[in-house]
């Protein structure tokens, strides 16, 4: 039998079952800040604190095997901030609107655990059973809500009043319970498919990096002489193989910059593209572009802080970047060389090079690169190499891709799922 239902009042949402409410969240519990941010004070009390960071890569809840940040804050400030179970966590600020209003439940105990400056605290009162509570918040027509409410230029913001203000939907007690328990058991089982399919993706990325060192460390050309290379990592190369220093094989271009030039980003998967062609979001803003530099099609660009990463590439666009990128020529073939720098980042050589305590001041910059040495097959050898790195690559990236998509599918059937059951187009039999 069709259940009675009623208008909800909100546009994108419509109908809703008539014994449903359609309440603020200040009407279900309050909301709390606090002031304990990531200083180490050694007269202080030490206590775990649950960031930005713990919430958005949680999305569902918050767990107490997670290794939080330690810091230290007063002892009555620690007590007023400490976490409960049934507590939700949100985020109220972001680059991206997409990350504004994520939140996460507490549902275990964590000793010690308190939430730090960049989070909001919101304790429910009893009308919301528990495991209810993360799909309240979390779901497509709160996050639209959200996002249309942000506030701000480079880093969009909710206020509290935001958050108190924001209409949700709460079913009877009853139904609640329902609707989490089925909803749990179903997320469930696309979480693990999800989780699979991610690790797919890693092991073609593993594989991919594999065929990369392989190709320009031992070459395509199978049963050949081999020699000592002298360079740790690699080994023995062709015996017909020269090792140069990259002084001698890249040079280092400084082009100026032309007024119709736009920006330039190299990107951790290898792409150097105009950044209008990928995304404009999420990145940091140059109030004076100091240092610039023009760049061209066909350039090879080396990310002074991302190239550990992978972040080394051929330019396909006429554009402009900053002083972080080395926009390199060379008489070789620059996509083999751009190749033996994806296997040097992939082995971590730019990590082994890093003169400071974090992993992005491992700089592969010029003052690096130059010095370091090359294996260079010849010219012919070097185009069979990029051809079948290009071919295997292309394969490899092609199947990448379609598990992508598999987890871009299913992420939005989830969304679906949750979505159908919180607003009441769908029941629970």
């Amino acid at each position: 039998m069709t259940r009675a239902m009623k208008d909800s009042g909100i546009e994108w949402i419509g109908e809703i079952p008539v014994d449903w409410r359609v309440i603020k969240l200040r009407q279900l519990g309050n909301f709390t800040s606090s002031g304990i941010d990531k200083l180490i004070n050694p007269e202080e009390p030490l206590v775990r604190i649950i960031n930005y960071t713990d919430v958005y890569n949680n999305k569902d809840y918050v767990l107490k095997n997670k290794e939080y940040m330690v810091v230290s804050a007063p002892q009555d400030k620690v007590m007023q901030h400490q976490v409960n179970i049934g507590d939700l966590i949100f985020t109220p600020s972001s680059e991206t609107v997409e990350d504004i209003g994520v939140s996460a439940l507490v549902i275990e105990t964590l000793p010690n655990t308190a939430f730090s400056y960049h989070v909001l605290r919101y304790t429910f009162n009893n009308e919301v059973y528990l495991g209810f509570k993360k799909y309240l918040c979390n779901n497509f027509y709160v996050y639209s809500s959200f996002s249309s409410k942000a506030k701000g230029t480079i880093r969009k913001t909710l206020s509290r009043e935001d958050f108190k203000e924001q209409l949700v939907l709460l079913p009877p007690l009853p139904e609640q319970q329902k609707i989490a328990d089925f909803l749990d058991e179903k997320c469930s089982h696309i979480d693990s498919v999800l989780e699979k399919v991610r690790a797919s993706i890693d092991e073609y990325k593993q594989l991919k990096q594999s065929v990369i060192t392989q190709a320009v460390t031992k070459g395509v050309r199978p049963n050949r002489p081999m020699k000592d290379s002298g360079i740790e990592w690699i080994g023995e190369i062709p015996q017909d193989w020269k090792v140069i220093k990259g002084k001698n094989v890249l040079e280092l271009l400084s082009k100026p910059v032309k007024e119709t030039d736009t920006v330039i980003t190299c990107f951790r998967d290898g792409e150097v593209t105009l950044r209008s062609k990928r995304r404009e979001d999420g990145f940091t803003i140059s109030l004076q572009e100091i240092g610039y530099q023009g760049i061209d099609i066909g350039d090879l660009v080396v990310h002074g802080m991302d190239g550990f990463a992978g972040a080394i590439g051929i330019s396909d666009s006429r554009g402009k970047g900053t002083p972080v990128l080395s926009v390199l020529d060379s008489k070789q073939n620059k996509k083999y060389l751009m190749y033996y720098l994806r296997a040097m980042a992939f082995n971590g050589v730019f990590i082994a090079l890093a003169t400071g305590i974090r992993v992005r001041s491992c700089d592969p910059s010029w003052n690096k690169l130059k010095n370091l040495p090359y294996p260079i097959p010849t010219e012919d050898e070097q185009v069979e190499i990029v051809a079948y790195l290009d071919d295997k690559c292309s394969k490899i990236d092609k199947l990448i891709t379609k598990k992508e998509q598999l987890i871009a599918e299913l992420e939005t059937y989830k969304k679906s799922l949750i979505y159908e059951y919180v607003t009441g187009k769908k029941e629970v039999k």
